[in-house]
This record gives C-alpha cells, structure tokens and sequence, in this order.
C-alpha cells in the first residue's frame, strides 16, 4: 500500500464499544485513583457550601433589588467558573473524563455547582458513616479477641454490619454515578449539539458515498474502454484477417488466434463484473466471495474467519469490498510476500483486519484506501490505519451489524 502517513483513524463508530459522540470519553482507571477523587469531591463541595454560603450570603441584598442584581449574579457567577473548573479538572484527573471545550452560561454553572455541592456533602455523610463502620467493626473484633462477646450477639452484630455496609457501598456508586452524570450534563454538549453533530456526521457520510458511487462508476467505465474494449477490437481485427486470409493455413492460425483473444476477454469481462459486485456474496455468502479473492490474488493470503451467524446484506457487501480494495492495494504497492485477513463477528459488530509485511507508508486520505473510508463512513464504521515506513501495514475496519 502507498502512501505518506503512519497511523490513521478513520470515522467514528457509534455502535461500538466505547462512549457516544459527545459523551465522556472515561478511562478505565483504578479503584484507589476514583476513591481519592471521591474524597477530594467531598473536599471541594465543602469548599462550595462555603462560597455559596460567605458570598451569597454578602450580595443577597444586591441579588434582591432588581437593578443590582444583574451585577450581583456576574460577580456570583465568576467565583463559581472557578470553583466549577477545579471540578472539571478532578473529573478528568481521578476518572478519566474529556469534555469539549465550550463556554457554558453563568446559571448553568451556578445550577451545576449547587447541585454538585449538594452531592459532594452527601457523599462525604455517607463515606464518614462508612469509616464509622470501619471503626464500630474494629471495636467488635476486638471484643471478639477478648472474649467479652458472645456468638450470638456476633453473629446478629456481623448480619447487621453487612447490610449497612451493603448499602452504604451502593449509596457510594450512586452518588458517584450521578455525580459523573452531573459533569455530562454541564460540560458535555447539549442534546440540540448532539442532534447537530450527527446531522453533520450523516451529510458528510452521504457526500462521501456519492462521491464512492461516482469514482466506482469511472473506474468501472475505465476498465472497460481500456481493457474489454481494447480486446474486442483487437478481436474483431483478427477475425476481419481471418475472413480475408489467403490461405487455408494462416486463416486457421488467425482464428486460432481469435479463440485465444476471446478467452481473455471473457475472462477480463468476469474479472470487471466480480469488480462490480460478486453474485457469490448472494448464492455462497461472504465466506465463499472472500475464498474467490484469496484465489485471484497473486499474493498468498492466510484466510481466518470467525463468521458465526447471518449478516445484513450490506455489511458482507461492505466486507468483502474492504478486503478485496485492500488486497488489491497490498498487491499492487506494498511489495508483499503474505497477506493475511480475518474477519471476527461480534453480537453486534463485525471487525475485519487486514495486514500485510510491505514497506508500509498506506495513508488513508489517498486514493487507494479512500475507497475503504467511504465504505466504512456509510455504514456508520470505523476504519484503523496502521502503516509506518517500513511496514507491516494493519487496516481494521469495524462494521456495526445492528
């Protein structure tokens, strides 16, 4: 494959596995990491009880009269950007969040902070009952070593502590689930950017599946003026010979000579209809289309596929297209020995991979591999190019099948 760029990523798949445009994009990090940013939450929320209540407590008149309370709002306000940032930073720090940067309006982020303060303080009552558990469970163990407590009063005290503790951990889960929906909320886009996005995403998508529909059409008319076309003439010359021949002998050898060209360009003519679309994919399916594929190649390809169950007509046609433009790329530019492709169904997604041991260099954004782009775009894919100079190159395209 050909090219100048080592890695890139095609579009956005929003079936697959990961967050929704638009979303935070949270990384999976460790338990210890998110409980200090719970604690540092409870930190910060005191620190907004504080400000809410110094602050609004000193421009409450000024909130009051109508003719100051604009001013009064912008000075409230400001104090709250700051304090709303140090909770952006800690949502991104301790648990992994990206949000996009946009300006949000002053009472959305007063809204945000009273009621992430309101979370945080209520977080914090429940994590100190949990550290009174803690301290109530030593308290009993060392009873227990001292022999000063009877089982059955252990056995009713451990019965009791498990279920308080039980729920305490899923107070702690839910008031973290929707502390985290809260930043969604405020710094994420809002469901009319959302609605925008995808309208953009899906105009995009179809002008690039016109502009695939169109360049498929060229080439297709390419092969065959220069190909079928050519032959047919060529064809039509020896048989004009042939009629005019003056001997038996070269008449014979002229239309021995047609029959050959004949072949050929029935074989060509096959090879420009597979092109087009292969009637194997609707008589055999996508396993026996990509067997034709390994067979027509002059390369040799390491077939592994993983098809489980029946897949939408339009992904095994966007399937086998991929591996077939993608081997023809690997054939023709890359100065493969092996190919290797495997196809992996999922319940609701289809990832076909496609690597070669080239020189690398494929870049998604050029001629060759932008056929595969707009194939994968239009099915609401995502495609993965990895080539750097020197190879191998790896193209992983991810299908939803929904």
């Amino acid at each position: 494959m050909q090219g100048d760029s080592a890695d890139v990523t095609g579009h956005y798949l929003h079936s697959a596995p990961g967050p929704a445009p638009g979303e935070a994009a949270r990384a999976p990090f460790a338990l210890p990491r998110r409980a200090v940013g719970l604690f540092v939450g409870c930190c910060t929320a005191l620190v907004g009880f504080l400000y809410f209540l110094t602050v609004g407590t000193v421009l409450g008149p000024a909130l009051l009269w109508p003719r100051t309370r604009r001013h009064a709002l912008v000075v409230l306000t400001g104090g709250a950007r700051r304090l709303t940032s140090w909770e952006r930073r800690r949502r991104s720090f301790f648990f992994g969040d990206r949000f996009p940067a946009r300006h949000i309006a002053g009472q959305r982020i007063l809204r945000y902070l009273a009621t992430r303060t309101y979370v945080g303080m209520l977080t914090g009552i429940v994590t100190g009952l949990l550290l009174f558990g803690v301290v109530l469970a030593g308290l009993l163990l060392g009873g227990v070593v001292r022999g000063t407590l009877g089982w059955q009063e252990l056995l009713t005290q451990v019965l009791l502590g498990s279920v308080l503790l039980f729920l305490d951990v899923q107070g702690l889960f839910s008031l973290e689930a929707f502390d985290a929906r809260l930043a969604r909320e405020c710094f994420g886009p809002s469901e009319r950017e959302l609605l925008q996005q995808r309208i953009d995403e899906l105009a995009t998508s179809r002008a690039a599946v016109l502009q695939a529909v169109d360049a498929e059409r060229r080439r297709i008319e390419r092969d065959l003026h220069d190909g079928v076309q050519q032959r047919l003439v060529a064809l039509a010359v020896l048989l004009g010979r042939a009629r005019r021949g003056r001997t038996p002998e070269q008449a014979d050898a002229l239309l021995l000579q047609a029959h050959k060209e004949s072949q050929e360009v029935l074989t060509e003519l096959r090879e420009v209809a597979w092109r087009v679309y292969p009637t194997a994919l609707d008589n055999l399916g996508l396993q026996e289309a990509l067997g034709g594929v390994s067979d027509r190649c002059s390369i040799p390809i390491r077939m592994d596929l993983g098809l489980t169950g029946m897949l939408p007509p339009s992904v095994e046609t966007a399937a086998y297209f991929i591996v077939s433009e993608a081997v023809t790329n690997a054939a023709k530019h890359s100065t493969a020995s092996a190919i290797s492709v495997d196809v992996r169904q999922h319940p609701n997604l289809l990832v076909v991979q496609i690597e070669d041991n080239g020189v690398g260099g494929a870049n998604a954004a050029g001629s060759g591999l932008n056929g595969l782009v707009s194939r994968v775009d239009a099915l609401d894919g995502r495609l993965h190019v990895h080539s750097p100079s020197g190879g191998p190159t790896k193209i992983i395209a991810e299908l939803p099948c929904a």
